[in-house]
């Protein structure tokens, strides 16, 4: 019996899997119902076509940490989330140019998303490599 493929498929790990997603799917929700708004914010950060680019955060943010859970080519899915969580960091939570009043919660929301990208990365990196993953 392969330990890896044991050890990704325990309770335990589906438990860590619902954590982490629950912050992103709480996130895409949220951001659902206030479209208008986090179109607007989007388009603050300097995104050309802010709708779209909140229609297709807020597909990630869904679907994505549903598949997270489910166990859905985990390894590779581990990795588009690590990447979308590191940019999240470096575009929406610059701390090096935030205000007095702004820097310490912006230094710690960016420091929260990289150690979130640091578990999507572990996932990747303890998930076997399979067709599937």
């Amino acid at each position: 019996m392969n330990t890896q493929t044991s050890t990704i498929n325990t309770p335990l790990a589906l438990f860590a899997r619902v954590l982490i997603g629950a912050l992103f799917f709480i996130a895409g929700v949220r951001k659902l119902f206030a479209f208008a708004g986090t179109a607007g914010y989007f388009g603050s950060l300097g995104f050309p076509l802010p709708e779209v680019v909140t229609a297709l955060v807020i597909l990630l943010e869904i679907v994505g940490p549903i598949l997270f859970v489910l166990g859905w080519r985990l390894r590779a899915l581990s990795i588009v989330m690590a990447i979308y969580t590191l940019l999240t960091a470096l575009i929406a939570h610059r701390f090096w140019s935030a205000d007095a009043a702004a820097f310490s919660g912006q230094l710690n929301n960016f420091f929260k998303n990289v150690s979130i990208c640091g578990a999507f990365l572990y996932v990747a990196a303890v998930t076997p490599f399979t067709r599937k993953n």
